[in-house]
């Protein structure tokens, strides 16, 4: 099982950006799908982002032309490029690291707020 451990976190103003990083223990180059989940107080968790290791990315809707998922192999690192922040963006945000069909593990979380 590989540890992932997320940075980048923090509060930023409505249509500010972020860059959110998630550092793997081992080589990422092998996991099939990493992965940004978030999860805001008092909902699911949702999911927000992946990238696969043929380089095939998927969003959800809301997010989608804002954020950008790219994955360095050779730095054993995700990243989740945000842009144009809203404050209904605000939450926890959670790496993964995985199958097609399952999450094999988590991060700890980054916590994002943004203010309006």
């Amino acid at each position: 099982q590989v540890q992932l451990v997320e940075s980048g976190g923090g509060l930023v103003q409505a249509g500010g950006s972020l860059r959110l990083s998630c550092a793997a223990s081992r080589s990422i180059s092998s996991i099939n799908v990493m992965g940004w989940y978030r999860q805001a107080p008092g909902k699911q968790r949702e999911f927000v982002a992946h990238i696969t290791s043929w380089g095939s990315t998927d969003y959800v809707d809301s997010v989608k032309g804002r954020f950008t998922i790219s994955r360095d192999n050779a730095k054993n690192t995700v990243y989740l490029q945000m842009n144009s922040l809203k404050p209904e963006d605000t939450a926890v945000y959670y790496c993964s690291a995985g199958g097609v069909y399952t999450i094999d593990s988590w991060g700890q979380g980054t916590q994002v707020t943004v203010s309006s």
